[in-house]
């Protein structure tokens, strides 16, 4: 279908693209996958992303991803194929920001209609969190803490501002609709003949986000401590949603063990705040949790970034892994 929508519109195929790179690597076997077919051709860039473009294009769209299930999506690099691939589409659906290797291709391709997500809804500074996106996860400390202006250096307001940016929005299900709609906006007009369709496909989401953003009010409304340990700030949109602290393990790889020091500091604050759990996720390792969790008498559990979806994942869709995240902190916040 690519060679008849020439004219799509930028936007549209951005947001195209964004959602599509995620399914890419899953069907990196299918080499046509991404253009020459029949269908309205999306590349996403991961998971969070292909979910959007796959629950609303529905049967009208071919979905590709440029992360493969199980891949540690900040650490993404494109092979050639890829990169040929994107520029076969009707469209790129990604998240500008996340990863660095998305973002040169995205900006080096033909594909007209470019849907970049950071767009459609307001990402904001959750502290002192690392946005170089490299391997080192365990360095993005404090995400939903208090926002401390001297948290962040001169160059939060350089030309760099935008990596202080926080890019985990999808965590926070009323943002995630908010893209899903400008998504929605940028199918239809992409592919007008489907419009109606595209239309009713986002109603369906959004409501399933509202009813999910429901589930989180009330089941975390009433709660015996308000504070998370996390090895990984990606949850500072959901904490800031839903009145938690999430405090992430400080400055670690997270193949590292914390420091004496750090343990020490983390094992007063669960006594002070009640914190029971310290939680890691299924494409990282757990032996920092589970050193941090033996040496502070505390629990472990998955609380999941959602940045892939795996055989290890509690859930074989975005909404039931949100459903098993919400189970999880309610049993470690000691919801009521």
């Amino acid at each position: 279908m690519n060679v008849r929508r020439r004219n799509i519109s930028g936007i549209a195929v951005t947001a195209a693209a964004a959602l599509g790179l995620g399914t890419l690597s899953a069907c990196s076997g299918d080499s046509a996958a991404a253009g020459n077919t029949d269908k309205f051709d999306v590349v996403a860039s991961f998971y969070p992303m292909q979910y959007l473009a796959e629950q609303i294009g529905g049967d009208h769209v071919n979905v590709t991803t440029l992360t493969e299930p199980g891949q540690e999506p900040h650490d993404l690099e494109l092979s050639a194929k890829q990169t040929a691939q994107m520029g076969e589409a009707d469209a790129v659906l990604y998240l500008k920001s996340l990863q660095p290797a998305v973002d040169e291709a995205v900006g080096q391709s033909d594909v007209k209609t470019k849907i970049d997500a950071a767009t459609l809804t307001k990402l904001e500074d959750h502290g002192n969190v690392e946005h170089d996106h490299g391997h080192d996860h365990g360095g993005e400390e404090h995400a939903a803490e208090e926002h401390s202006e001297d948290a962040h250096s001169e160059e939060a307001h350089s030309e760099e501002e935008e990596h202080a940016l926080d890019p985990h929005v999808w965590l926070d299900p009323v943002r995630y609709a908010e893209i899903a709609e400008g998504v929605a906006s940028a199918f239809e007009k992409a592919d007008p003949d489907n419009a109606a369709d595209y239309r009713k496909n986002a109603d369906a989401l959004t409501k399933k986000l509202a009813d999910l953003n429901t589930a989180f009010e009330d089941g975390l409304a009433n709660t015996d401590t308000k504070v998370f340990f996390t090895n990984h700030a990606a949850f500072g949109y959901l904490a800031e949603r839903y009145g938690l602290t999430q405090e992430a393990i400080n400055g670690l790889d997270p193949e590292s063990e914390p420091s004496p020091a750090r343990i020490k500091e983390l094992q007063d604050e669960a006594k002070a705040d009640g914190v029971t759990t310290v939680f890691y996720e299924t494409l990282v390792s757990d032996k920092t949790a589970k050193t941090l969790a033996k040496d502070a008498g505390l629990k472990t559990d998955v609380l999941d970034p959602l940045e892939g979806i795996t055989e290890k994942s509690k859930g074989d869709d975005y909404i039931a892994v949100m459903e098993s995240n919400l189970k999880a902190l309610e049993a470690a916040l000691g919801a009521k």
